[in-house]
C-alpha cells in the first residue's frame, strides 16, 4: 500500500523542486551586465594599452547599457567562443561583429541587429586587380579561425579562390602585407579598422556583398531583455548616434558611410 506525504510535508517537497529548478533569467533583473567584445579588432573591439576596451561596438554596448539604467562589466570574447559564453552565462551579452544566422539562432537569442554592414574586401595599394568578389578567382585569401567569410566566397559565390587558415586578424595582415596571401575578406568594418590602424595605405575595394546583419547576442529564453536592448538601439539611430559612432571609428578608414541603412529588426521569439 502507498504511503502519502502530509499535506505540509508534500508542500515543502513541492518548494524545494521549484527552487532547483533554474527558469530563463532577464538582464532587466541585474544591476550589472557582462558584455563580451573583441579584444582583436581596432575600432570595432579592441583592447587599448590601458588595458580597457574601445571601439564601434564598445560604445554601442555602453549606449545600451545606459539605456537600460545598468552597469557594464566587459570581458573579452574571441569568434570562436561567442555561443560559449552565452550559453555558459559568463555573458549577459555579446557584441563582437556577431552576425546573425539561422545556426546561431538555434544557440543564442539576437537583439537587434544594430549595424547592417557587407562582406568586402581589403588588398595592397599596389593590387590594382580586384574591383568585386568575381576578382578574387585563383587569388590567396586569409581565413581567421572562427570566421566563416572566406568560406562564403567559395562556396556561397562559387569563387574559386584559395583560402589560407590563419589563427587571428593580426595574422592575417601580416600575410597580407607580407604577400603570402592576395586579400582579406570579411565584415567591411573590421577591414576598415585593420586598414585605418595598419596606415600603409592598405586599400578597402568597397564591393559591398554578402549583407552582414551585426546583432547583439543574449541569452535564449529572454526575451523582455532582447525587447528592451531593441528599444535602445531604435533610440540610438532615432537621436544620431548611429551616425556619429560610425563616422568617429570608421570615418578616414575609406568605408564608404554615404548611406547609413536603419536596421529592420529579426524579433525576439
Amino acid at each position: 500500500m502507498r504511503r502519502l506525504l502530509p499535506v505540509t510535508l508534500l508542500a515543502a517537497a513541492l518548494l524545494v523542486a521549484a527552487c532547483g529548478t533554474s527558469g530563463p533569467v532577464t538582464i532587466m533583473d541585474k544591476d550589472t551586465i557582462v558584455i563580451g567584445v573583441r579584444p582583436d579588432l581596432p575600432s570595432v573591439g579592441f583592447r587599448n594599452a590601458k588595458g580597457g576596451f574601445e571601439g564601434f561596438d564598445v560604445d554601442v554596448a555602453k549606449y545600451i547599457a545606459k539605456k537600460l539604467d545598468k552597469g557594464v562589466q566587459f570581458r573579452q570574447v574571441l569568434a570562436a567562443d561567442r555561443e560559449k559564453v552565452l550559453v555558459n552565462g559568463q555573458a549577459d551579452m555579446v557584441l563582437a561583429t556577431y552576425t546573425i544566422s539561422e545556426d546561431r539562432k538555434a544557440k543564442v537569442l539576437f537583439a537587434g541587429p544594430y549595424h547592417i554592414s557587407y562582406q568586402d574586401i581589403l588588398v595592397r595599394p599596389d593590387e590594382g586587380g580586384v574591383h568585386n568578389v568575381r576578382d578574387l578567382k585563383g587569388r590567396r585569401i586569409c581565413e581567421v579561425q572562427g570566421s566563416n567569410a572566406a568560406q562564403r566566397v567559395v562556396e556561397e559565390r562559387k569563387v574559386a579562390a584559395q583560402v589560407v587558415p590563419v589563427r587571428d586578424y593580426a595574422a592575417c595582415l601580416s600575410a597580407l602585407k607580407s604577400n603570402t596571401v592576395d586579400a582579406i575578406t570579411t565584415n567591411d568594418v573590421i577591414l576598415a579598422g585593420l586598414a585605418k590602424r595598419d596606415g600603409s595605405g592598405l586599400r578597402l575595394v568597397n564591393a559591398q556583398f554578402n549583407e552582414q546583419r551585426t546583432g547583439v547576442g543574449m541569452r535564449k529564453g529572454d526575451v523582455e531583455g532582447c525587447e528592451a536592448v531593441n528599444r535602445a538601439i531604435t533610440d540610438m539611430y532615432q537621436d544620431g548616434t548611429a551616425s556619429k559612432l560610425l563616422h568617429h571609428w570608421f570615418g578616414t578608414s575609406g568605408l564608404d558611410l554615404s548611406t547609413i541603412a536603419v536596421p529592420q529588426f529579426e524579433g525576439c521569439s
